[in-house]
């Protein structure tokens, strides 16, 4: 099964120090049904509303680092606050969302629970929140710097210099061409197609040996 239920004391090993306990009373005065998930690629976290009788409900990716995991919930916890308030009336991430979790990262910003690095990284968040995590490339570089499962010989498309290659999980070779806008443009090298690639897609480096 890739759910896995874990009772309320268990939640604080994948917290950082000083916010188990507001998180905690998040739950219980809301009625959070929490689930902590195997690895999404497309999402880190989702947030489904209180339906007839039922609990609302949050998961989230359990591979990810305890900043990342606390980040994630807040984000979905400001899906909640924006239901209860609107219901179904305003966009999932309008104004009404933004406002939610500005305040919310700002409070536990203001709890000194993350080093000052991520902190000077909500900042941006904080005064524009963006609708996915893509959407904040240099907060997720900091955060990915506290998380301990990097596999040797893999790297991110963002540390790849332009000219570089990569192979892909599944295989396909590229080479980096370079940055547009937010994502890097790359040359699968097999059929000459381009693709755009998240900096922080995960891939293994091609060493080449030609001189």
């Amino acid at each position: 099964m890739p759910i896995k239920e874990h009772p309320l004391h268990a939640l604080a090993a994948y917290l950082p120090d000083n916010s188990f306990e507001p998180v905690v009373n998040y739950i219980n005065h809301f009625k959070i049904h929490l689930t902590v998930t195997r690895q999404r690629k497309s999402v880190l976290g989702d947030y489904r509303h209180a339906g007839g009788w039922g609990n609302h409900k949050i998961s989230i990716n359990g591979n990810l680092n305890k900043y990342e995991f606390l980040i994630t919930f807040l984000h979905e916890l400001a899906h909640l606050f924006t239901y209860e308030q609107y219901k179904n009336k305003v966009e999932p991430h309008g104004i009404e969302w933004k406002n939610n979790y500005s305040q919310l990262l700002l409070d536990f910003v203001q709890r000194n629970i993350f080093p000052q690095d991520i902190v000077i990284a909500l900042q941006k968040s904080i005064k524009n929140p963006s609708a996915t995590a893509n959407g904040e490339t240099e907060l997720l570089m900091i955060l990915r710097n506290y998380s301990q499962q990097s596999r040797p010989g893999f790297t991110i498309v963002d540390k790849i210099p332009d000219g570089g290659e990569f192979i892909t999980e599944n295989g396909r070779h590229f080479k980096k061409i370079g940055k547009r806008r937010k994502r890097y443009e790359c040359l699968e090298l097999n059929t000459g197609r381009r693709y755009s690639f998240s900096g922080l897609s995960e891939v293994k480096i091609v060493v080449n040996n030609n001189t």
